[in-house]
């Protein structure tokens, strides 16, 4: 799939969620809310602004709103909607099928108005003709870098801003004799950000159709394009690359480390880096003038595809289907998903979504990273979504166990990784 983005930023803009009326009741109803993002302060304040509009306007409903930190709200609503007592409307993202196989999601085909949600973002949402989730967050993956220190090792990123696959080699190894962590990242709390180098540079050496073969089961990993491309990772993690608290440390403190202390060349994440990047230095932020840059991904020997780059939707909420007020939850919903409200969402958070906005009305203090994201994404090939979005089961523990943790962490060969990854994931 291609999005031709020479305006990247406009395609992948979340709809703001469409204005609802008033919900006439005969007593004011209580809905109960469930937000991801507590120590993410634009998030916390948009979805906080677009509450507060909502009672305004709604005096018949009032909202219990709670930020919790992921992994703590997925366990909490696992156990909630068992039990029947899940919130209204809660946090999650597409890789926790689960919750719809169980019939725990409420389609929002009738509460929330579809033609503000992106075309490319509902698949990842829609199950039988109905979509369950309303994708407020969108992103890219994407390798940001320190260009004072990447400069100060004695390396030159080109004009195209993609460094070949030796290029990034002599990046590693140069950072490595200086002392400089070549490429932050921790998994400590996360199951999926250790992969997510090695995965960038499968979908350029194999191409879109192909890569999705290899998440889909149909592709072996011990294609020797898929091991050549693991032996030169093996490689990388060997000289170094990966800090040594790599499989300790937390996806926010792995933030700290790219731009405060102690610092490194690289941080291939997501988007929503900027989501913690950008708060207030004090509250974790990066420090004022932090030369920031975003290089693509290496370009692979032989790849198929240097310009392919991956699109997901992460944090969403979604209704609970046995929930006693739908109506105001559903009015609540819509009324986020409004353009309007899109456009502050790109505002604030200075970061993609899956609902429509506006981006001529956009007015950012981060100008200057929408211009440098834009160009990064100009004629990209979209693959949609993350491994976890497509592996299942045994399939997804393995991913976390062996391409998220062990074999960035050192722990495994290109062999075992090849081994275990086809004994769980390959429809042989």
């Amino acid at each position: 799939m291609k999005f031709q983005s020479s305006s990247a930023i406009a395609i992948l803009a979340l709809a703001t969620f469409g204005t609802g009326g008033p919900v006439h009741s005969a007593e004011p109803q209580q809905i109960t809310m469930w937000s991801n993002w507590p120590d993410e302060p634009a998030k916390k304040e948009w979805v906080s602004a677009r509450v507060h509009d909502f009672e305004a306007s709604n005096t018949q409903c009032t909202v219990k709103l709670s930020f919790i930190p992921k992994a703590d709200e997925y366990a909490q609503a696992k156990s909630a909607v068992r039990t029947g007592q899940a919130p209204d409307i809660f946090y999650m993202e597409p890789d926790q099928p689960e919750f719809l196989a169980g019939g725990y999601l409420e389609p929002l085909d009738s509460y929330v108005d579809l033609k503000n949600l992106e075309d490319w973002a509902k698949p990842a949402w829609t199950s039988n003709g109905k979509v369950y989730g309303l994708p407020v967050e969108a992103y890219t993956v994407e390798l940001y870098y320190n260009k004072d220190l990447v400069k100060k090792v004695g390396v030159d990123v080109p004009a195209s801003y993609q460094l070949s696959q030796s290029g990034f080699t002599d990046l590693v190894k140069k950072g490595v004799a200086a002392g400089i962590t070549p490429v932050a990242q921790g998994v400590g709390d996360r199951p999926f950000p250790g992969g997510f180098l090695l995965f960038e540079s499968l979908l350029r050496k194999l191409g879109t159709d192909d890569y999705g073969k290899l998440l889909n089961g149909e592709l072996s990993f011990k294609d020797p394009r898929v091991v050549e491309v693991m032996t030169w990772v093996k490689q990388l993690v060997d000289m170094g690359a990966y800090p040594k608290s790599f499989s300790t440390t937390k996806l926010g403190e792995s933030h700290v480390y790219f731009y405060s202390t102690p610092g490194a060349l690289t941080f291939p994440v997501a988007s929503w880096f900027t989501g913690r990047a950008f708060a207030p230095p004090e509250n974790g932020g990066m420090p004022k003038g932090f030369p920031l840059g975003i290089m693509q991904f290496p370009a692979m020997d032989g790849g198929k595809c240097p310009n392919c780059k991956t699109l997901s939707i992460g944090g969403s909420f979604v209704m609970y289907s046995k929930g006693k007020n739908k109506d105001c939850a559903g009015a609540l919903l819509k009324s986020m998903a409004t353009i309007e409200n899109g456009t502050k969402w790109m505002e604030q958070v200075s970061l993609q979504t899956g609902v429509k906005s506006d981006p001529t009305k956009i007015k950012s203090t981060h100008a200057e990273y929408f211009a440098d994201l834009n160009a990064r994404d100009k004629d990209a090939t979209y693959f949609f979504g993350t491994p976890l979005l497509h592996y299942r089961a045994k399939c997804a523990e393995t991913y976390t166990q062996v391409m998220n943790n062990a074999f960035p962490a050192g722990l495994i060969s290109v062999q075992e990784a090849a081994d275990k990854m086809d004994a769980a994931c390959h429809k042989s």
